[in-house]
This record gives C-alpha cells, sequence and structure tokens, in this order.
C-alpha cells in the first residue's frame, strides 16, 4: 500500500458510502428532510406541507427509510416518520456549509 492510498476504505464501504451520498442527490428527498427537522410527520402532512402527492411521498420515504435517515412509527392505521438521528442534520448542516463558502 502507498502513502497516497492509505485512507481508501475497501470496496464494500466506498459503494456503500456512494449509496448514502446518491440518496441526497434528489431535491424531493431534501425537502422531505428539511420537513422533517421541525419533528415527526405522517405521509399526509408531508403530503400538504410539499404540496405533492401521497404515492410520491411515500416512494421517497422508502428510499429515505431503506438508507436509515428516516425512522417510522405506527399510530393505529398512520405512519408517522422522523429523522432517524442527528447525523441527518450534521451531514445536511455540512453540506450546506460548504456551497455556502466563498
Amino acid at each position: 500500500m502507498t502513502k497516497a492510498n492509505k485512507n481508501i476504505p475497501d470496496e464494500t464501504e466506498l459503494y456503500d458510502l456512494a449509496d448514502l451520498f446518491k440518496v441526497f442527490g434528489d431535491s424531493t428527498r431534501l425537502k422531505i428532510l428539511f420537513v422533517l427537522f421541525d419533528g415527526e410527520f405522517s405521509v399526509g402532512d408531508l403530503a400538504t406541507s410539499l404540496n405533492m402527492t401521497q404515492s410520491a411521498i411515500s416512494h421517497q420515504l422508502k428510499v429515505l427509510k431503506t438508507n436509515k435517515l428516516v425512522k417510522s412509527r405506527r399510530d393505529g392505521k398512520l405512519m408517522f416518520y422522523s429523522l432517524a438521528d442527528e447525523h441527518v442534520r450534521v451531514i445536511i448542516a455540512m453540506g450546506r456549509e460548504h456551497i455556502e463558502e466563498q
């Protein structure tokens, strides 16, 4: 191993990291995450807030949940979604800080 590549993770970790960053590459998913900064919401609440269909929101929530960025909780027939943990806020905050640099 050369000095230049000693910090490169193994291929599995690289693919997982690339997949995670792909999730942030969709503005609809980012909008959902920004709404979830304020707490827990149902699919209907998110759809109303973002002026989108519940189907479109559900599809994006599935992607976010699969990638462990949101978590869900059932209350009767309704599912409520929230950020999975504080890392989600940190990742977005760091991205915003980076793009706002001059």
